[in-house]
């Protein structure tokens, strides 16, 4: 009898990598930008990791539409229901711990432990903020003392819609130090995101679309923030805008948006540091309810006492 014959081993085909192309997160939806355009996003060794959509000033137009579409239904929202809705972001970023890992430690470029401390900090700041919707306004709201037959009653309001610049340095936690604060009000926000190390951002948006939140409460625009930024600080429906994330962006001078914004009257959050220099704050440290309060509005009642 002959042998069987052997099929001959065959070697796999080589196969082209599928590079991804990011999309902006606007009304709870991952449009394209409306010009077209993107960019490469690089590790910190000048690696490519995918390419991220450039966001226009339409795009920013069309965040700010969605997030005053949103801000009715957010801000009636139950303070303990918003907490119950953003605590389930928390869960979905615990899904996705080792992506997160992974694009931090390439956009910061951390070792693989770092970043895991780091992406477990973001985390459980999310939750921090979180536990707080049903205690700001015994926190930050009160029974003022007054002369007179009446009750006089102070309560923190959410602003309305807020614009957000991103830190450039600290992907994810910084992000989450800055969006957090702005929604837990109930609030909505457009950020746009840090240029190089966006893709954290990224894959937040994709948490914040697959739990609880809806549409148009958070906006992410990825591009650059010395394009986009003029448009939302000079913007007559933003009600406020962060300019932490200016510490350290191409192009950006925080004080000419300071003063873009002042023409409608926003409320501005400066960034860190002194005079002209902005500095990123150290978002390690303990956090506090400043950032919160920064974007809310006091609302005070008289009432007559009755006999």
């Amino acid at each position: 009898m002959s042998p069987t014959p052997t099929r001959a081993a065959v070697s796999p085909a080589p196969r082209l990598d599928v590079r991804k192309t990011y999309k902006l997160y606007i009304g709870g939806a991952f449009p394209r930008s409306e010009s077209g355009r993107s960019y490469v996003v690089e590790d910190t060794k000048g690696r490519f990791l995918a390419n991220a959509s450039q966001a226009s000033r339409k795009d920013a137009r069309d965040a700010v539409s969605a997030a005053r579409a949103a801000f009715p239904g957010w801000s009636g929202a139950t303070a303990y229901n918003r907490g119950q809705v953003l605590y389930r972001v928390a869960e979905v970023m615990e899904g996705r711990f080792d992506q997160f890992v992974a694009e931090v430690a390439a956009a910061e470029g951390l070792t693989p432990a770092r970043a895991r401390t780091t992406v477990a900090a973001a985390i459980d700041r999310w939750v921090w903020y979180a536990c707080w919707t049903d205690k700001l306004a015994q926190v930050l709201g009160g029974l003022n003392p007054v002369a007179g037959p009446y009750f006089d009653i102070s309560a923190p309001e959410p602003t309305g819609v807020v614009a957000a610049l991103a830190p450039q340095a600290s992907s994810l936690l910084g992000l989450v130090s800055v969006v957090a604060p702005v929604v837990v009000s109930g609030n909505t926000c457009v950020v746009v995101t840090s240029a190089t190390r966006p893709l954290p951002a990224v894959t937040l948006s994709e948490a914040l679309a697959t739990s609880d939140v809806p549409g148009g409460v958070v906006n992410v625009l990825t591009g650059q923030a010395a394009e986009i930024a003029p448009w939302l600080a000079s913007h007559r429906d933003v009600n406020a805008i962060d300019l932490t994330g200016a510490a350290g962006a191409e192009g950006v001078v925080w004080a000419d948006l300071e003063v873009a914004a002042a023409d409608n009257v926003k409320r501005v959050l400066r960034p860190g540091g002194t005079g002209a220099a902005a500095v990123e704050p150290d978002w390690t440290e303990t956090p506090d309810l400043r950032r919160v309060r920064a974007f809310l509005e006091t609302k005070t009642v008289w009432h007559p006492k009755g006999r």
